[in-house]
């Protein structure tokens, strides 16, 4: 009888033929980029960000702090997600339009 795991695995290879390919190092090698790319990118923002946090927390403007913490999470949340697609097309050999 086959573990749960196992069967996810299947149905993964089956729903994504290339899931198991090994990367080569080019692909690697502008994965790492991408990643490099898009921690730059996060911590730009949230340098900006966290100024804007700490000036709304120092003036006591509790709703401005809180709607700039949620705009914190949800930029961070948006450059993962344009990250992964991005290391995704890499992977998939398409390259990048975007960086």
């Amino acid at each position: 009888m086959k573990s749960a795991y196992e069967l996810a695995m299947e149905r993964l290879a089956k729903s994504d033929p290339d899931a198991g390919r090994p990367v080569s190092a080019g692909q690697k090698a502008r994965l790492a980029e991408i990643d490099r790319v898009y921690q730059g990118k996060i911590a730009e923002r949230e340098i900006f960000l966290q100024k804007l946090f700490e000036d709304a927390l120092s003036a006591r403007k509790f709703d401005e702090a809180e709607k700039v913490r949620k705009q914190i999470a949800s930029e961070k949340a948006r450059f993962a997600e344009e990250r992964d697609e991005e290391k995704e097309r890499a992977r998939r050999g398409f390259g990048s339009a975007k960086t």
